[in-house]
């Protein structure tokens, strides 16, 4: 039926970049040649039809919902003729969703124990490797009842993980290159204790039926679980209680994302009926040939390209990442002509105040934004406030909601409002000095024929740099404004 882990053909490279000062270790990621006319290749060629499956399952599929290609992101679901606001596109009952076996105490076929044996050494950060094991099992399977969906998936995925090293480097912005080169290590361990667990196991309790896992194929699954998976609610644990359940939804996840979507995903558990339902509705009126759209979640390019393979351009919620590092910040302000910044030794006071914002101490969170919704961090933002200042009193008369909120116009007097604005722009300054290119040249370089992968990283590093573009040309406004009212209170 299917070929499984030991693909023996076309090669893609996952790398794992450990530091800046090792050599790159390089997995092979083999998958099978296919025949497929398709536009987007899936594990097999000419798959069963998922649409029927769903519906021979005991599952509804609106007559007009019909699979087509999506440009660049792959298959969709489009409509074949309007379809009113409110309607019911898809719905599955209960056993159609892949997710991870629940094993009751002393309960469970061997295969299934082992299974979440293996799942013990993934952490919580990557759940979708958790299921992604038992979407393998199923894979590995003959005969097994997820095999029409699984043939249906794409045989390849373009995370970053399976990016080469260049075109990681590519990506140019240092915390998705810590989180790319994180994944990869697990892979590369978790493979050792995978091959470690199953050694001795017997064929028939093998819970991949034999087959050899290694980091390429485990790399595969996390991925289609990344991109597909769905968190909804279902029984999760031994003793009962509801919580979020990672769930493969057969047709649903062929739906593509948007922030103004066209379509909703409802849950439906009827007192008398322990059975649930997950339903797709039409959320507004859906026109001939629209592509039918779900809101993936407010996330930032980041995990867009980490988890799904795909960046939004414009994202309303990108942002950028920033350690809070006192030598950076006195830096920064000083080059905003700010004189005798207190970052590298504020006052006990201060201190104080970056304690309550989870800014110093030995747990001390000290990742901060710019961009997004915020626009600038409340955490940042309060502790520029407090340090750019030595009055304690003014500052001890406001709470630090007061003092994280960009829309309280300056909390602290103009003067001290005006510094904080320029150090912060002059941080962006900074930021975009880390970027080797321009984005004219990465727009020109995107005008070549070049590889999906460097495509993906030119978009990302992008949007990356506009974000920083964007919050300089809003906290400038800022200063614009405030330099006026000056004037006019003089």
């Amino acid at each position: 039926m299917s070929t499984l882990m030991n693909f023996t053909t076309t090669k893609t490279l996952l790398t794992a970049t450990i530091n800046s000062t090792t050599t790159a270790k390089v997995l092979t990621f083999h998958r099978r040649l296919t025949c497929s006319a398709a536009a987007t290749p899936r594990l097999v060629p000419n798959p069963p039809d998922l649409i029927k499956w769903v519906r021979r399952e005991g599952g509804f599929v609106h007559p007009s919902v019909r699979i087509a290609e999506s440009g660049p992101y792959g298959l969709g679901l489009v409509a074949s003729e309007e379809i009113p606001k409110g309607s019911q596109l898809i719905g599955l009952p209960e056993h159609v969703p892949l997710r991870f076996p629940v094993v009751e105490s002393g309960g469970g076929d061997e295969a299934c124990v082992g299974l979440v044996n293996l799942a013990r050494y993934v952490p919580e950060e990557l759940w979708a490797m958790r299921l992604g094991l038992k979407l393998l099992q199923e894979r590995a399977k003959t005969g097994s009842f997820w095999w029409p969906y699984i043939c249906n998936l794409p045989e390849t995925f373009t995370v970053p993980i399976f990016f080469s090293g260049d075109d990681i480097k590519n990506l140019q912005y240092a915390p998705l290159l810590y989180q790319v080169n994180k994944r990869c290590r697990f892979l590369l361990d978790f493979e050792r204790e995978v091959r470690r667990e199953v050694e001795d196991v017997k064929f028939e309790d093998h819970p991949f039926g034999g087959r050899d896992v290694d980091a390429s194929s485990l790399g595969w699954a996390m991925s289609a679980v990344s991109s597909r998976a769905f968190r909804l609610h279902g029984k999760a644990l031994q003793n009962g209680n509801i919580g979020d359940v990672p769930m493969m939804l057969p047709l649903i996840d062929m739906c593509n994302h948007s922030f103004n979507p066209n379509a909703e995903i409802v849950q439906e558990q009827g007192s008398r009926d322990p059975k649930m339902l997950v339903k797709v509705v039409a959320g507004m009126n859906i026109k001939e040939h629209e592509h039918m759209t779900l809101n993936y979640g407010c996330l930032n390019n980041d995990f867009f390209l980490l988890d799904y393979g795909f960046v939004v351009p414009s994202n309303p919620y990108d942002c950028i990442e920033l350690k809070y590092d006192g030598g950076l910040f006195d830096a920064a302000s000083m080059a905003a002509g700010v004189s005798n910044p207190n970052f590298s030794s504020p006052a006990p006071w201060q201190q104080q105040i970056l304690s309550g914002l989870n800014l110093d101490g030995d747990q001390a969170l000290l990742k901060v934004t710019l961009g997004g919704p915020e626009v600038v961090e409340g955490r940042l933002l309060a502790a520029l406030r407090a340090l750019l200042t030595n009055d304690a009193e003014a500052v001890q008369k406001h709470d630090l909601n007061t003092l994280k909120s960009l829309s309280v116009k300056a909390p602290l007097g103009l003067a001290n409002e005006t510094a904080v604005l320029r150090t912060l722009i002059a941080l962006c300054v900074i930021a975009l000095s880390h970027f080797p290119t321009k984005i004219m040249e990465d727009e020109t370089l995107l005008k070549n024929n070049v590889s999906t992968s460097m495509e993906l990283a030119l978009q990302f590093r992008i949007q990356k740099k506009s974000v920083i573009i964007d919050v300089m040309r809003d906290l400038t406004k800022r200063v614009k404004l405030l330099s006026s009212n000056e004037s006019l209170a003089s």
